[in-house]
């Protein structure tokens, strides 16, 4: 597959992501560990819900500059293509969420949320497949890991926990998407990039 092939698949992926991000905070259910700490920023800057994609991207610029000490060797395409599109496409998650879900019934933020989850795994899972490279806290838990020597699944555990408790004391929403996605995220994201691989061809060599 030709790299700007793999470059716009990557794009998509990250359109998913950002779209998730944005159900998931709508329907107030909770957050993923990441988006928890966007979620609690917003709420300590006293943001509106709508100004999360701005927060994310400072967020994500913040990780890149921590990563640069932590383990520049890092820091590639894939992390630059990631943050730039990334807090505009949590933006328009955002607003469509706004237009098809009413907040007020909760099966249609049920119905949100599982969207939101949905859309984050296949996002992540697409990004992945294409390996152009690592998302700024990706990077950071992989730079982190190499500091203290530990595996990467243990690092990115506690990372995560660290991520939901700052989050949380923050502000952020914490709830049974914040679970959910600590206990399915991993091996959903398998199952989706494994599927994805069958059809998504990438060689090693880029063209």
């Amino acid at each position: 597959m030709k790299y700007y092939k793999r470059v716009l698949i990557a794009i998509i992926g990250i359109f998913f992501v950002g779209l998730g991000i944005a159900f998931n905070a709508g329907t107030m259910f909770g957050n993923d560990p990441i988006a928890i700490l966007y979620d609690g920023m917003r709420s300590v800057l006293r943001m509106e819900p709508e100004q999360l994609g701005l927060i994310s991207n400072i967020i994500n610029v913040a990780m890149i500059v921590i990563l640069f000490f932590l383990g520049k060797r890092y820091i590639n395409i894939g992390t630059l293509i990631y943050i730039v599109p990334f807090g505009f496409f949590v933006s328009i998650g955002t607003y469509l969420y706004n237009v098809v879900i009413n907040q007020n019934s909760f099966i249609q933020r049920v119905i949100g949320a599982i969207i939101g989850c949905s859309a984050t795994y296949f996002g992540v899972s697409l990004f992945i497949v294409v390996a152009i490279g690592l998302d700024p806290f990706t990077g950071v838990v992989m730079a982190i890991a190499d500091k203290i020597g530990w595996n990467f699944r243990k690092t990115k555990i506690c990372f995560d926990i660290v991520m939901v408790l700052i989050g949380y004391l923050m502000g952020g929403t914490l709830g049974i998407i914040t679970l959910l996605t600590v206990a399915t995220a991993g091996p959903v994201i398998q199952y989706f990039s494994d599927v994805m691989k069958k059809y998504i061809k990438i060689d090693n060599e880029i063209k």
